[in-house]
């Protein structure tokens, strides 16, 4: 099994090539990756101003897996709390199935958050450790206001499937209320998009901002 902390250092190892940090990076997110693998990649980009040619920014690939990691801590010590209780219950005979289940443990394809897996481009905009806090709050009962998970209280948009309506967060596509057939549907990408672009930073200038011409050129 892929350890997180090896390949945390090794995207701290300057010694290193730039290529290698960065395969590192990319293997953290294998481990752990709250919005998906390739929409906490594109995430990171932006909070961490990942440039497009990574020497421009060297330090830039630090900051994008430390976010992760404190995220991953926050993270950890919520799920070793739910395995102990779990235990506690199962050990005690009373052990019920949890209602709904914790978010690290929703399938995607099943989930309010599918459209971070169908259009890498919108998931939240909150850093990985706030969204984190907030799905925990969430979990502890807390009535928190706007969308459940990046707050938006924007008005909400309507989608069509064509024999009902699906209900989304106009920030981050999160499903606020599912089609009445009880299905998930498909969520089509506003802009097209290749995983190869978003891992080569297409997106992206060399100062770390998001590149004005894209995805024109």
């Amino acid at each position: 099994m892929t350890s997180f902390l090896p390949h945390r250092a090794r995207v701290h190892d300057a010694r290193l090539p730039l290529h290698r940090r960065h395969s590192a990076l990319r293997t953290c997110l294998t481990v752990f990756a709250p919005y998906g693998l390739r929409a906490t990649y594109h995430h990171l980009t932006l909070s961490a101003a990942i440039p497009r040619r990574l020497e421009a920014d060297p330090d830039a690939l630090v900051r994008a897996v430390e976010e992760l990691h404190e995220a991953r801590v926050l993270w950890l010590a919520r799920a070793e709390e739910y395995a102990a209780q779990c235990r506690a219950e199962k050990w005690a005979g009373r052990r019920a199935v949890v209602n709904p289940r914790p978010w690290w443990l929703q399938s995607w394809w099943e989930g309010p958050n599918r459209a971070w897996y169908e259009d890498p481009f919108r998931h939240p905009s909150l850093r990985l450790p706030e969204y984190v806090r907030r799905q925990d709050a969430i979990l502890d009962g807390v009535d928190l206001p706007g969308c459940p998970a990046c707050g938006d209280e924007r008005p909400v948009v309507s989608n069509s499937t064509g024999h009902g309506w699906v209900v989304l967060c106009r920030g981050c596509a999160w499903v606020l209320v599912p089609c009445p057939c009880g299905q998930r549907h498909r969520f089509v990408p506003e802009t097209p998009f290749n995983w190869q672009g978003i891992w080569q930073r297409a997106h992206m200038s060399d100062d770390g901002m998001p590149n004005p011409h894209w995805p024109a050129g």
